[in-house]
């Protein structure tokens, strides 16, 4: 059966430690979820809660964006300074510093989209009632890694030709002698099968293993508080705002690594090979 991990403590609401029941620890279980709309027998549409955060989250960044720039202000007031900081960030931070000034200016948008995106996706982690990070489950992270894997394949075969596409993705290179054959066919693999794979495992790794660490103590905060197991309890709950905190750091950065690696592969496509 399904669970909502938001719900996970309702399951056993008096069961603590000491009281012979055992310890409901969290598991694949936590990350499944009963259809808001429809069914998930597999006929027909279904509507879950990650699929209601990812629309609420896709919402959130636009109707941010959109009040901060529809009428932009020569002196910009709060909201509009923030928008900024944030677009800049990514502008200069990232896209500028792996493909230049002129030739990245044109893939801004796609970079600021890819990140905030991202970033409101592993923050429902650590928002109340949502507590779900949606790039927990590896089909987001999976389809945002294959649009960034499209956008290479066609700016590389673009920008070089079929013959030149082979090149890069081949890393050719005749100095190597004998041993040529053997990294053609590694570069070839890595490039085109393992790339996107470990793009998109990256940031569902580290969302989910922050999701299960988070569950795992708010769980045991409930279940030990009993007896002389509350000490043990206030231990626990220190470490959920720990681990809240670190969520917060580690939600930033994977959103900032799989920006930086699109822009990455980005620059691999666009430069010449020798």
């Amino acid at each position: 059966m399904s669970a909502d991990p938001t719900q996970v403590l309702a399951f056993e609401t008096d069961c603590h430690l000491f009281d012979g029941c055992g310890f409901p620890a969290p598991g694949l279980h936590s990350f499944l979820f009963e259809p808001l709309w429809g069914n998930a027998d597999g006929n027909g549409l279904y509507f879950n809660k990650p699929m209601l955060l990812a629309l609420l989250g896709s919402i959130i960044v636009l109707g941010f964006f959109w009040a901060a720039f529809a009428k932009p202000k020569l002196v910009p007031g709060k909201l509009q300074m923030v928008a900024e900081a944030g677009y800049d960030f990514v502008r200069t931070g990232i896209v500028y510093q792996t493909l230049g000034k002129r030739e990245g200016e044109k893939y801004v948008p796609l970079a600021v989209s890819l990140f905030f995106f991202v970033w409101m996706m592993n923050l429902w982690s650590i928002i109340p009632v949502a507590a779900f990070p949606v790039t927990s489950i590896i089909a987001y992270p999976l389809v945002l890694a294959l649009i960034v894997y499209i956008t290479w394949v066609t700016l590389t075969f673009k920008r070089h030709g079929f013959v030149g596409f082979f090149k890069n993705v081949t890393g050719y290179d005749k100095s190597l002698g004998a041993v040529l054959p053997l990294s053609m066919t590694i570069e070839f693999f890595s490039n085109l099968l393992v790339r996107p794979f470990t793009h998109a495992v990256r940031l569902f790794a580290n969302m989910f293993a922050g999701h299960t660490l988070l569950l795992l103590f708010t769980i045991a905060t409930w279940y030990m508080l009993n007896g002389i197991g509350i000490a043990f309890s206030a231990v626990s709950f220190g470490m959920v705002l720990v681990m809240t905190l670190f969520e917060l750091f580690i939600q930033a950065v994977q959103a900032y690594v799989f920006v930086l690696l699109t822009c990455t592969y980005i620059q691999g496509a666009l430069a010449e090979h020798h």
